[in-house]
């Protein structure tokens, strides 16, 4: 029986980014994210439980990445897609270049499954990182979006920033602590405490929400900062 647990999880992330994409294509993007971010958890606990029950398999491997494809691949595009539809309306082919990001996702995922370098770091920005980013910066500037000029035209460009992201040869440090000491997580303690101020601190920020996605990109940022400075 308990075999089953990690795979149940993992459908459970499934479910979630389906969840997730019709709310996206119905215009909801804060529903949307909220499903992205609980697809998000249960994609944590499928691979801890995996572990903690000594029941990894390859078929699960592979429904993991399955599942990744839908919540933090199609979810995230049918977001950006609904966005570049409402903003972008004359244009019926524009709003398409989000599937893009789609595309690159699970290029990234099958990338992933056969690189034994990522066992304690990533290469490459990770699939639900990228998901969050574009969840949060989509909810986040709704409010505001029409005062910004070209909106449309910055979010197409940083659909293929993030897309080269996703399968860049770039080396991004990963939260997991063989310890709890100073030394050796500095990094790692820096980032989350800065992460925590980014989030919580509305008037530097607009939205808390926003927050989510300036933490993604400061992500991004610190790994290349101290990959350089190592």
């Amino acid at each position: 029986m308990k075999k089953h647990i990690p795979n149940t999880i993992t459908c459970c992330n499934l479910i979630s980014g389906c969840i997730a994409i019709i709310f996206a294509l119905e215009g909801m993007s804060l529903m949307a994210l909220i499903w992205i971010i609980i697809g998000a958890v249960f994609d944590f606990f499928d691979g801890m439980s995996a572990r903690l029950l000594g029941v990894s398999s390859p078929i699960g491997k592979e429904l993991d990445s399955l599942a990744d494809v839908v919540t933090f691949g199609v979810a995230p595009s049918c977001i950006v897609f609904s966005f570049l539809s409402g903003v972008h309306q004359h244009n019926l082919l524009f709003p398409f270049v989000a599937f893009i990001m789609a595309a690159f996702s699970a290029l990234r995922l099958a990338k992933f499954n056969l690189d034994e370098r990522q066992t304690s770091s990533f290469i490459g920005l990770p699939t639900p990182a990228n998901a969050l980013f574009w969840g949060a910066l989509i909810v986040g500037t709704g409010e505001w979006e029409g005062s910004i000029p070209y909106m449309e035209w910055i979010v197409f460009v940083m659909v293929f920033i993030s897309s080269y992201l996703l399968v860049a040869e770039l080396p991004l440090f990963a939260l997991k602590f063989k310890h709890w000491g100073w030394k050796g997580n500095e990094i790692k303690y820096l980032f989350l405490l800065t992460s925590a101020v980014m989030i919580a601190c509305p008037l530097l920020l607009w939205k808390s929400v926003i927050g989510i996605a300036a933490v993604i990109a400061w992500y991004v940022v610190l790994s290349v900062l101290t990959r350089k400075n190592g």
